[in-house]
C-alpha cells in the first residue's frame, strides 16, 4: 500500500496536470472499484450518494461517523487517492472543520470537499470570515498529521443562485480568491455550465477549478480547452444507476422481460474485485 502522504502528494500532482482529472463519484466499495478498474486515477466520493445509500437526505442529514465508516471502505479498497465530500464539515464552527479533515484523514483520504451552504433558509452561505476559519483548520489539521490534504473548497453561489444575478459572478470571484489565500488547493463552483462565464472564472483565479459535469454541461475536451483542472460528476453517477435500475424493473413488472441487465458486470467479475487483497 502506497503511504499516504505519497498518495496526498500524487493526487494533488494531478490538479496541475496537462490532463484533465476526472472524477466520477462513486458512493459504496463497489463503485469505488468499477471506477478503479476503468483506469481512472482517483476516486472521488459522493455525499449525497452515500446518504442515499444508507436512507438519508441529502444535505448534512447523515450522522457524520456514518459518512465517515463509509469513506474509509472506500480508500481501504482501493489503491489510487481517494477525495471525501463531506458537506460543510459537519459543524458551524472552525473546531468542528478541524476535526471532520481528522476523521477524513484517519478513514484513508488525502482530500476533501468544503463547502459553504450552511442548509439554512435565512441565510444560504456561511459568512466569509468564517468559512475561512473553516478552511484554516482543515489545512492546519493536514499540517498538524503531516499529510498535505487537497482542500476543493465549494462555493454555492450559482448552485443555489445567491443574491443579484448581476453581482453573483464577482461574489464569487470574490469568495474564491479568499478561499485561496486561507489555504484552498482547488476551487469548486457547481452550477456552471456556461463555458464562456467558466473559462473567465478560470482566467481570473489562476488556480485549479473543479466543475459539476451533467447534462447540459461542455463536454470534457470543452473545459479542458477552457483550462479547468477536474471535472466532477457528484451525486449525478448514483442517480443514474437508480435510474437504470427502475428501467429494469419496469420492463419487468411490465412486459416481463430482463434486456435492461445486458451490461452488468458478470458474478464471476464482481467477485474477483471483492476478493481482492485490500489497504
Amino acid at each position: 500500500m502506497v503511504p499516504q502522504q505519497a498518495r496526498a502528494a500524487a493526487f494533488r500532482i494531478l490538479h496541475s496536470s496537462k490532463e484533465i482529472l476526472l472524477l466520477p463519484n462513486v458512493w459504496d466499495v463497489a463503485s469505488a472499484r468499477i471506477v478503479e478498474e476503468s483506469g481512472f486515477k482517483a476516486v472521488a466520493t459522493s455525499s449525497a450518494g452515500i446518504a442515499f445509500s444508507l436512507g438519508y437526505p441529502d444535505g448534512q442529514r447523515i450522522p457524520p461517523e456514518e459518512m465517515h465508516a463509509v469513506i474509509a471502505r472506500i480508500a481501504k479498497a482501493v489503491q489510487v487517492p481517494v477525495t471525501a465530500d463531506v458537506e460543510s464539515g459537519y459543524g458551524k464552527t472552525p473546531e468542528a472543520a478541524g476535526r471532520t479533515a481528522r476523521a477524513v484523514l484517519d478513514a484513508g483520504a488525502v482530500g476533501l470537499n468544503l463547502e459553504d451552504s450552511t442548509g439554512d433558509s435565512t441565510t444560504a452561505l456561511v459568512e466569509l470570515p468564517l468559512q475561512l476559519e473553516k478552511i484554516r483548520a482543515v489545512r492546519e489539521m493536514g499540517s498538524r498529521l503531516r499529510i498535505p490534504l487537497v482542500i476543493n473548497a465549494r462555493t454555492d453561489t450559482y448552485l443555489a443562485q445567491i443574491g443579484d444575478p448581476a453581482k453573483r459572478y464577482d461574489e464569487t470571484v470574490r469568495r474564491a480568491i479568499a478561499f485561496r489565500e486561507a489555504g484552498a488547493d482547488c476551487i469548486f463552483v457547481p452550477g456552471l455550465r456556461d463555458a464562456a462565464i467558466i473559462g473567465r472564472l478560470v482566467a481570473d483565479l489562476k488556480c485549479p477549478v473543479n466543475i459539476l459535469a451533467g447534462l447540459g454541461s461542455p463536454s470534457v475536451p470543452e473545459l479542458s480547452k477552457l483550462g479547468v483542472a477536474r471535472v466532477s460528476l457528484g451525486s449525478g453517477t448514483m442517480r443514474s444507476t437508480l435510474g437504470h435500475l427502475r428501467r429494469i424493473a419496469e420492463e419487468l413488472k411490465t412486459v416481463g422481460t430482463y434486456s435492461k441487465l445486458e451490461d452488468a458486470p458478470s458474478h464471476a467479475e464482481m467477485n474477483r474485485m471483492m476478493q481482492r487483497k485490500q489497504g
